[in-house]
């Protein structure tokens, strides 16, 4: 009974709660960048006592309910929505890619992070994206085996089960598989972003184009599409674990897929997925007003680079601005800029680079850098600072493209995930293997490996795992009480995504969904994008007078969270996606 009750739910769930956009396909999009939804309409918060799963799709939320409900830790909810979204939004994530993933002991007050960030194969060298002496155009190096990393995902989220779970392994992939063999009904977004034809090698792989252009037509919102190769895969890592991934005959599809590619071959060996190796780290913590802000350290920017950029507004009268004033726009603007023009720089797998974190962090350190903040100060592109001395290294550059998936979780014991989870492109590198796509992270490193003969730290290297914007986030208050759990895609712009969310609740006073709803605003040093379709676009004149370049975009966050308030859970789903928060 329970089974086809998760089954029957979750369908009307997905045809009764996406969000329905007015956006043209005809109008304009920054490349890489085909997600828009302006036009959204706002969401309501959630509210409940016992727990709260909040995901990017009906399926996935109702998967983790179901877990929850059986008893499952916030860990066993991570494990089985995962494989969901692996199945439903495949566009975004899956069990071919990686993830960060935060993880709240709610009893021992202990917060742990776990890296399941792809790795580089052996073979690979820091020409690997060049072609002759100059750099591949990003376009055509995403596509095919040359871009696919190591995948870490179910790595990551069995060590972390094997410390935090409940349920026995083998029961958390029961729904996904169940979904996979009966069907699930394809969404708006999976539809709009299949038609829109965008992913320039997935029609050229057989298995993807045969999944997703059924007999040469793109697949149709409301069609129910079956996976029985995922399902088949899902019941092998249930019964056998991760390794049914990383050695033995689908180990061996991979590499043959990956190395025989007929676009853009790579070198992946056996040998590189059988030694994958996930990684619990510190985490990175820092106050901002009376709060502790946390997140994962590197090879993800995001702990580090939310915490700068917050905690270079500190100084700043932010309560008394108003969200969509000219003002706070200057000021974010000014902190984003010096944010991504340090990230640019010097952030990169530490395991390589071993620059210590702790420096960009500094409070006296960014209390200099924001000393050139200021509301009525005209805009201008922002440089590096100086947190290392006299240490020789190269600006880099690398693009990172929104077509990611973050879910947040709180269970009846108070225990939480914040898990943001990627295959970095639409449908990564259009390679799908065993009824999943492989993603294309590897096009996260900078291409060119020195920049004035200096070395740049986000270069390729064999076994090193590319930079990354996820920034998974946890904020704790004064007495060390959990408050607030966050997260979102959006490809570089993720950082500024989730610092303007946490602003909206610590200095605006809203509640997470009023905060996630706001018109969305991001500088990464280059130019001020705000969100068409919103209020906040009316503010392209008074800031181009301000000195700044001002492009009206789609902008299209996906933030998931949760907050503590009054002894209650409010969860928030970003109306541009198709989330629900779901929970008693």
């Amino acid at each position: 009974m329970r089974r086809s009750w998760f089954y029957s739910s979750a369908i009307t769930l997905a045809l009764t709660s996406c969000i329905v956009f007015s956006a043209s396909a005809q109008q304009k999009r920054e490349v890489g960048e085909p997600e828009a939804a302006t036009g959204y309409i706002e969401k309501k918060a959630f509210v409940a006592e016992d727990y709260m799963v909040v995901a990017a799709n009906p399926y996935a939320s109702w998967t983790g309910k179901n877990i929850i409900e059986k008893g499952g830790s916030a860990i066993d909810a991570a494990v089985a929505i995962q494989s969901m979204l692996s199945l439903v939004e495949p566009q975004s994530s899956g069990i071919g890619g990686g993830a960060f993933i935060l993880y709240w002991d709610n009893k021992n007050k202990v917060l742990h992070t776990f890296d399941g960030r792809e790795m580089a194969p052996s073979a690979v060298d820091g020409h690997w994206f060049m072609d002759g002496n100059k750099p591949m155009k990003w376009l055509e190096a995403v596509v095919g085996g040359k871009s696919v990393g190591v995948p870490g995902a179910v790595k990551a989220l069995e060590l972390a089960h094997k410390q935090f779970g409940k349920l026995p392994w083998n029961t958390l992939f029961d729904d996904t598989i169940e979904t996979a063999e009966k069907g699930f009904k394809v969404s708006p977004r999976l539809a709009k972003l299949v038609a829109l034809d965008y992913h320039p090698g997935l029609k050229t792989f057989p298995s993807s184009s045969t999944y997703f252009y059924p007999a040469g037509m793109p697949l149709k919102e409301g069609t129910i599409k079956k996976n029985k190769a995922l399902a088949k895969t899902l019941t092998g890592i249930a019964e056998h674990g991760a390794d049914y991934l990383h050695t033995g005959e689908l180990a061996e599809k991979i590499v043959k897929a990956v190395n025989t590619a007929s676009i853009n071959p790579g070198k992946m060996t056996l040998e590189d997925l059988a030694n994958y190796t996930p990684k619990e780290r510190d985490p990175v913590c820092g106050v901002y007003r009376d709060k502790s802000i946390c997140g994962m350290a590197p090879p993800s920017s995001g702990g580090i680079n939310v915490f700068q950029l917050l905690k270079m507004l500190e100084g700043q009268p932010l309560s008394t601005m108003k969200p969509d004033s000219v003002a706070f726009a200057n000021v974010y603007s000014q902190a984003s800029a010096l944010t991504y023009a340090d990230r640019e720089k010097f952030i990169a797998d530490t395991d390589f680079t071993k620059l210590p974190y702790a420096a960009m962090i500094n409070t006296a350190y960014l209390a200099r850098r924001a000393e050139s903040i200021d509301a009525d100060k005209p805009w201008r592109k922002a440089k590096a600072g100086n947190p290392y001395g006299d240490a020789e290294i190269a600006m880099g550059t690398s693009m990172e493209l929104p077509n990611t998936s973050h879910f947040s979780i709180v269970d009846k014991e108070g225990n939480a995930v914040s898990m943001t989870t990627s295959i970095e492109f639409m449908f990564g590198s259009g390679i799908m293997v065993g009824g999943f796509l492989l993603n294309n992270q590897l096009t996260d490193f900078s291409f060119s490996p020195t920049k004035n003969r200096f070395p740049v730290p986000n270069r390729v290297e064999p076994g090193k795992r590319p930079r990354s914007a996820m920034s998974p986030t946890m904020v704790f208050d004064d007495k060390g009480d959990l408050e607030v759990v966050i997260g979102s895609p959006g490809g570089s712009r993720i950082i500024s995504y989730v610092a303007q969310t946490l602003i909206g609740i610590i200095d605006f006073g809203l509640d997470i969904q009023q905060a996630i709803n706001l018109p969305k605003m991001t500088n990464r040093n280059d130019y001020t994008a705000l969100e068409k379709g919103t209020p906040i676009a009316d503010l392209e004149a008074p800031l181009t007078k301000l000195g700044h370049t001002v492009k009206v975009v789609d902008l299209n966050s996906g933030l998931h969270g949760i907050q503590f308030k009054s002894g209650k859970l409010i969860g928030g789903a970003d109306p541009r996606r198709e989330g629900v928060a779901v929970g008693q």
